[in-house]
């Protein structure tokens, strides 16, 4: 079903669509109501052919609304002025995803992790409601699903990335319609997750890092901590055996945190297999299936009783198809201390989409964001790129209430920590902060919900 907003009209008139008065044409199987009148598609044929292939003009668009793309939106439309930016994104709702993790180990709910997306984005920028279908960098263009095309200034490709659960085979069956599976990387499972360990008895519990890029590579591991410690309290845990399944080497890409995190799982009598990846589920039989990454012809059965799976991910279609603008894995090919594009200087990447050598997570993009709004006006005022990003990321690798070993790195694994004490050590004051961090949308370079807008 799609709306758009009409003047009322009069028999006779040459209707024209406008977004000044909130009457709506309802399309349903051909017919439309208009204030309760009913009119037929070849009418609404017309009134649609005057919505689409308009062509608009901005100094900067911005493809993705999440948190890179409001945030850098926010800065440039407070120093350019209104109407100087324009965001396309066809989500209703803004999520602050590193609640995910707490809400799926029941710490919080996910109704606090959203606000919708018009509370959220710049009041002075323009929303275009729709996703971008075609990039066109030679002729500075967007063309969005509903055929619009925008013409800009400077692009900022803000469009994260997409979770694949369709390519495990029987993993969508499993998600939608057996309580014992679940994942924290959507919103639609994320409460079912929590249910999933609260309903455990006894067996197997799984948990899986996926063959491909993914957003915040602690959160599979983080969860995992979260429902052990959860059953320990319930007085289940004699009853568990807890896996965590990655296809990596090591259990954290940073040497530091990897050997302070094995001394918390050691403790906790976690099981650990590396290089395994989950390739097929039988909800049915309750089983999952993972292949040796060393070893690819050699395949096992896992028998679950709680399976939570992170699932593979890639770039949106649109630019992983793109071959002006991706790499050879889809993502796009930005400088990594500017996040200016290789080939096209107007064009900036930030967050999950581009192809920085570092951990994708919101911290990450909090940094980038002062690098590329500040580039940004650098190209609209003919200057030099004057400030670098040295990929600064950060994880709070939450292993328990109360508990955590807070990551913070950048380019090479090199450590950037902020923090006087040992943040390779389980800390409370560390999670304390990041706890509160989490539940006010917070973190410390500067993503404020209630500032996001100007």
């Amino acid at each position: 079903m799609r709306y758009y907003f009409v003047e009322p009209p009069e028999i006779g008139d040459n209707w024209e669509l406008s977004s000044v008065y909130p009457p709506i044409i309802n399309m349903l199987d051909g017919i439309v109501t208009i204030n309760n009148t009913r009119v037929y598609m070849e009418i609404i044929l017309r009134l649609n052919c005057s919505a689409l292939n308009a062509q608009h003009h901005s100094k900067i668009v911005i493809v993705g609304g999440g948190a890179g793309g409001c945030s850098v939106a926010a800065k440039c439309v407070k120093a350019l002025g209104k109407n100087s930016v324009t965001i396309i994104d066809p989500a209703n709702k803004h999520y602050y995803q590193p609640m995910f993790t707490l809400a799926g180990g029941g710490l919080t709910k996910l109704s606090q992790s959203y606000k919708y997306m018009s509370d959220v984005l710049p009041k002075s920028a323009k929303w275009a409601q729709d996703s971008a279908a075609e990039f066109d960098p030679k002729n500075s263009t967007v063309t969005t699903t509903s055929g619009d095309t925008f013409k800009y200034d400077v692009l900022l490709i803000a469009v994260g990335i997409h979770l694949l659960y369709e390519d495990i085979p029987g993993l969508v069956n499993a998600l939608d319609n057996y309580s014992n599976v679940g994942s924290i990387y959507s919103p639609k499972y994320v409460e079912k997750t929590y249910r999933a360990i609260q309903k455990f008895e006894k067996g197997n519990l799984i948990y899986t890092y996926p063959n491909s890029f993914i957003k915040c590579a602690g959160a599979p591991l983080k969860i995992c901590f979260i429902h052990e410690e959860f059953l320990q309290k319930c007085g289940k845990r004699s009853h568990a055996n807890v896996t965590y399944s990655t296809t990596l080497p090591v259990i954290y890409s940073v040497k530091v945190y990897a050997d302070a995190l094995w001394k918390v799982i050691k403790s906790r009598n976690i099981n650990v297999n590396i290089r395994t990846s989950l390739v097929e589920i039988h909800p049915e039989k309750n089983e999952a299936i993972f292949q040796n990454l060393d070893k690819p012809s050699q395949k096992f059965t896992v028998e679950y009783s709680l399976l939570h799976v992170v699932p593979p991910t890639r770039t949106p279609l649109p630019l992983k198809t793109n071959k002006d603008l991706v790499d050879d894995d889809g993502f796009l090919t930005v400088n990594k201390f500017t996040m200016q594009h290789t080939r096209y200087p107007n064009i900036f990447g930030i967050g999950d989409c581009t192809n920085v050598p570092t951990s994708k997570t919101l911290a990450a993009v909090s940094a980038q964001s002062k690098v590329v709004y500040n580039h940004i006006r650098a190209v609209l005022n003919g200057k030099q790129l004057c400030l670098t990003y040295n990929g600064y990321t950060s994880c709070p690798l939450v292993t328990g209430i109360g508990k955590c070993i807070l990551a913070e790195f950048g380019y090479n694994f090199r450590l950037l920590e902020t923090f006087p004490i040992r943040q390779d050590k389980e800390s409370y004051n560390t999670t304390n902060r990041c706890y509160k961090n989490c539940f006010t949308g917070y973190v410390d370079s500067g993503y404020v919900y209630n500032n996001l807008r100007t």
